[in-house]
């Protein structure tokens, strides 16, 4: 089975393994030719509380005609960090594009976490990637960002089995395509739920926490998740491989001195494809 090409479109961070700068070497590592465009240029991982940003929506602007002219074309495209609503626009109109000549199209809507927007992100924000979301064949907000989008209320305290299925449900009827809402808490339990629109079934996958922080476990978990997507695995399972791995990375570099910087994740790449529990 040949390898898929994919194309992130996400931050690049010049110090600290996150957004590309943590997905690409996990996608190349499991074979698939990857390639990016980025959409901010991050002087470090903003955990260190200083950093310098730098937003290339004129560079982006720049390259889709020339990709167009040259025929460039990938089997699937993965979207994370956008940095304004204007970005957001180019962007999922060339999704859509993309998306009509048959590339499957990945959605991370990277809005906020913990019930509130990150820095920057406003409700005009949201609007716009309602059209980032509508085209995706898989979105994989997390718990906060899917209550943004379906202008839910969000419990910290955690919901119902029966709540977390109807969030679900009104993401998919967004997209008509398939759901993951990762860090959710469900009854008590750490989870990820999901909807996968193929096979028209719901699921449920629990997991341990682990008390420590690192930057990119998210993007992280998206490439890994991704990577055995394209190689044919169902989406139960390369979730479930997504879940392990980040466990275990994060378990062996829980006592690393400096954790702002992310995981180095070039000495744990094989991680990715540990053994579904």
């Amino acid at each position: 089975m040949s390898k898929k090409q994919i194309l992130l479109i996400n931050d690049m961070a010049g110090y600290g393994k996150v957004a590309t700068a943590a997905m690409l070497p996990i996608l190349s590592y499991m074979g698939h030719p990857t390639y990016n465009l980025p959409t901010a240029l991050v002087s470090n991982t903003l955990d260190y509380g200083k950093f310098n940003i730098m937003d290339t929506t004129e560079y982006i602007q720049g390259v889709f005609p020339v990709w167009k002219e040259l025929g460039f074309r990938f089997d699937a495209i993965a979207t994370g960090f956008i940095v304004s609503e204007r970005q957001a626009q180019i962007v999922s109109a060339f999704c859509k594009e993309q998306a009509a000549a048959g590339t499957t199209i990945y959605v991370d809507p990277i809005m906020g976490d913990e019930g509130k927007l990150y820095n920057g992100v406003t409700p005009a924000t949201i609007e716009v990637m309602q059209e980032m979301i509508a085209v995706s064949d898989l979105m994989f907000p997390n718990y906060t960002e899917a209550c943004y989008l379906t202008h839910t209320d969000y419990h910290p305290e955690g919901i119902s089995m029966e709540e977390a299925k109807g969030l679900v449900t009104a993401l998919h009827d967004k997209s008509g395509k398939s759901v993951l809402i990762t860090s959710i808490p469900v009854a008590g339990q750490h989870c990820v739920v999901g909807y996968n629109h193929k096979s028209g079934q719901y699921f449920m996958l629990p997991y341990t926490e682990i008390p420590v922080h690192f930057p990119g476990t998210g993007d992280i978990f998206s490439a890994v998740l991704i990577g055995h997507l394209l190689s044919g695995d169902s989406l139960r399972k390369s979730t479930r491989m997504a879940m392990d791995a980040v466990y275990r990375l994060i378990d062996l570099n829980k006592n690393n001195d400096d954790k702002n910087r992310g995981i180095p994740l070039e000495n744990y790449l094989e991680v990715v494809d540990a053994p579904v529990r």
